[in-house]
């Protein structure tokens, strides 16, 4: 299986689960089916990252795609008044940070000294990003003032999924040449989330019904099924199809139900 056809089933299961995020009534087995996307394109952008022979373009395209996506949210979560579903969605700049991080360690790899320079920089800046952002707070009013700020400051904090889908992103990319490795780690990964969603109040509903996070072991079969081939490409397909299909779910969740 391509990298494309990898990417459009993660479009798919991304379009299902975000039918039931904006649509009320939506049953919850679409949200299961959603858990597998995410870390699919983790991975094809872990191998994207790889391959591409830009590193600065493909993060900026990432970054300016990220920007876009914070403020289109950010003029749609405050012109509607009190929306069923506010748009919080904005995978771009975690996939930025993503490849920001696996850089930096890369460099490390080679040159230990100038890669625990960048190391320490990118540790104050977030420190110094993230005092910005909630500061930020107190100047522009609205909802969704920290992910437009995050965006804008390419904060680990205020993204979606926060450190830990960072986190899972680097760890795909620095797996990826060994499956044995990949699988092992991911299945660790899934099984922390598993354990932090039963700490506090087990129950087989919780698991299927609040904190079902896990699922996204779902994605496993998938990683596998990779080819090490690119294929058609697609270039823009996601970067277009994920804010369209976005904004127009929230306005027909909001207006036609």
């Amino acid at each position: 299986m391509t990298s494309t056809m990898l990417k459009i089933l993660a479009l798919i299961f991304m379009f299902l689960d975000h039918v039931a995020e904006f649509i009320p009534g939506a049953p919850i087995w679409l949200h299961w089916i959603g858990r597998i996307s995410a870390p699919i394109f983790f991975f094809c952008m872990a191998w994207g990252f790889y391959y591409t022979s830009n590193r600065k373009v493909y993060l900026s395209r990432m970054y300016g795609f990220g920007l876009i996506m914070a403020l289109i949210n950010y003029i749609c979560n405050n012109i509607y008044q009190d929306p069923y579903c506010y748009i919080s969605n904005n995978i771009f700049v975690t996939l930025f940070l993503t490849g920001v991080v696996s850089w930096i360690l890369d460099i490390r790899k080679n040159d230990k000294k100038k890669g625990n320079k960048y190391i320490i920089f990118f540790c104050l800046y977030q420190i110094f990003s993230t005092i910005i952002c909630i500061l930020t707070k107190k100047i522009i009013v609205g909802y969704g003032v920290f992910e437009l700020a995050g965006a804008l400051m390419g904060n680990i904090i205020f993204t979606e999924g926060s450190i830990l889908f960072v986190f899972l992103g680097v760890l795909m990319y620095f797996t990826k040449e060994s499956k044995k490795s990949l699988a092992t780690a991911y299945i660790i990964f899934c099984l922390i989330f598993f354990a932090l969603a039963s700490v506090n109040n087990f129950s087989i509903e919780g698991l299927f019904y609040e904190n079902y996070q896990w699922m996204m072991i779902g994605t496993l079969p998938f990683m596998y099924l990779y080819n090490g081939k690119k294929g058609k490409g697609y270039k823009y397909l996601f970067y277009l199809f994920y804010p369209i299909h976005i904004v127009a779910l929230f306005w027909i969740g909001n207006l036609c139900f």
